[in-house]
């Protein structure tokens, strides 16, 4: 069974920075490209950042230059730094793992006015 644990969401002004991770288990974590997602209320779920089992990442315009996703093969984990925060952020952030389906719970970003 894929499990994918989101965590490190929470409150934070503008212009500040969180880090969020997801544990992934139930998979050989290295063999499997990630991605991070994000749904803000009303809207649908949109790709933010993506890296693949070599490394290579992309992500979304709206947030180049600020976010970060990086991978830990060691500890079947993946990150997403974020910096420089904006409202526009807001909205729960989803794990996946690529072209499986599945997904973690989520963790709640919140960016204050």
């Amino acid at each position: 069974q894929v499990q994918l644990v989101e965590s490190g969401g929470g409150l934070v002004q503008p212009g500040g920075s969180l880090r969020l991770s997801c544990a992934a288990s139930g998979i050989i974590f290295r063999r499997y490209a990630m991605g991070w997602y994000r749904q803000a209320l009303g809207n649908e779920r949109e790709l933010v950042a993506a890296i693949t089992s070599g490394g290579s990442t992309n992500y979304a315009d709206s947030v180049k230059g600020r976010f970060t996703i990086s991978r830990d093969n060691a500890k079947n984990t993946v990150y997403l730094q974020m910096n420089s925060l904006k409202p526009e952020d807001t909205a729960v952030y989803y794990c996946n793992v690529q072209f499986l389906g599945a997904w973690g719970q989520g963790t709640l970003v919140t960016i204050s006015s």
